[in-house]
């Protein structure tokens, strides 16, 4: 198969589909690979690298999209990315439709085939492509949000976890996955006062087992997320319902509760977010505030340390990746069904269950 990997353009993404030695992988296994000139400057991978590696340098994307069966992409097709796509066209990246109608509606015109990492799922319900760039997002959040609570970024002035006479700040992270988990190991390791929420009172018993003392487990009912986001300096939105779109936890009416110069920080904006209040910002300006409280809602956090994120990112996409180019897309996901739940748009048809019903589109499955 012909596997190409375009250059990121969205917004600060430095990111890449295929490292180089995913690329030497690809190409041990009889596959031609084609990198558009400088895929990886951002995160100091030459075209050098990339030639040594096995693959074929083309000047623009448009040369990769229309010389490759296979795209490996990193972030959602951008407008000019999806006019090049083609019904022959398997597309293998993040997509995150059910906040964007725009592009799903581009995708299903197009008639490629489009499979999500972020639905793509292991045998114990778990998302596998989704899990590196949730641990990089949750660990980034402690890291932004206690940037954002110093008084020159406009926040409290509040260090996370205070000093000998002054208490901690507190730390309310709402959603006990892996996002989650990844966060609280940061705040905790920052000495913060961290509390965790969610649904699930199995999930809140692993995670008290697991942190031990810690940190506090609270169950996520809207009365005690009102009072965590009352008390809190930093809240971090860290919820995920696969293919879906995010509920909303917080209300603008709990935002007014909230004192200024507090932070926000929503990992699931890529899933349309879940604070009433978010809306998508960029690396180049990834701050706004609302009644007095700052919300940093980049929907592609992991960019901002785009090297640790694309080797991540390649150690969890690339089996799946052989599987695509070795058998093709049918065959791949009709022997391994966790491939095939990545599976979004078809022929021109939504073939997610979620996705659809997020966007209200009709869900016609993979036969």
């Amino acid at each position: 198969m012909r596997v190409g990997v375009p250059k990121e353009i969205k917004n600060h993404e430095y990111r890449v589909g295929l490292t180089p030695p995913s690329v030497a992988e690809l190409v041990a296994a009889g596959h031609e690979v084609i990198v558009e000139t400088n895929a990886g400057a951002g995160i100091d991978l030459s075209d050098q690298d990339y030639i040594a590696a096995g693959a074929r340098i083309v000047g623009t994307a448009a040369e990769v999209f229309a010389q490759s069966d296979m795209i490996v992409k990193v972030k959602e097709p951008q407008a000019q990315e999806i006019a090049m796509l083609e019904p022959r066209h398997l597309l293998f990246t993040y997509l995150h439709l059910a906040p964007d109608p725009k592009q799903t509606e581009g995708l299903i015109k197009s008639g490629a085939t489009c499979i999500a990492y972020e639905t793509v799922t292991a045998r114990d319900g778990s998302l596998p492509l989704l899990k590196p760039m949730s641990e990089v997002a949750g660990r980034m959040s402690v890291q932004v949000g206690a940037h954002y609570l110093e008084k020159e970024q406009g926040g409290r002035g509040v260090l996370l976890g205070g000093v000998p006479g002054v208490a901690p700040a507190k730390v309310a992270i709402l959603g006990g996955g892996v996002s989650g988990v990844n966060a609280a190991q940061m705040a905790v390791g920052m000495r913060a006062d961290v509390t965790i929420y969610d649904i699930s009172n199995t999930r809140l018993a692993e995670l008290d087992m697991f942190f031990s003392s810690q940190i506090k487990t609270v169950y996520a009912s809207k009365a005690a997320i009102a009072s965590a986001v009352q008390s809190a300096s930093l809240v971090i939105g860290a919820v995920l319902v696969p293919g879906a779109a995010a509920p909303k936890l917080v209300t603008r009416e709990m935002l007014k509760t909230m004192k200024r110069g507090s932070v926000l920080v929503d990992i699931a904006i890529d899933q349309g977010g879940c604070f009433e209040t978010s809306h998508p910002t960029t690396h180049e300006d990834p701050v706004y505030e609302v009644d007095g409280v700052i919300h940093y809602c980049v929907a592609n956090m992991p960019g901002a340390v785009a090297r640790t994120s694309a080797f991540a990112l390649n150690n969890a996409t690339l089996p799946f990746a052989l599987k695509l180019a070795n058998m093709g897309a049918e065959a791949a996901m009709k022997a391994d069904p966790h491939l095939a739940n990545g599976l979004n748009v078809m022929g021109g048809k939504i073939r997610h269950q979620a996705v659809a019903d997020a966007l209200g589109l009709e869900y016609v499955p993979l036969s």
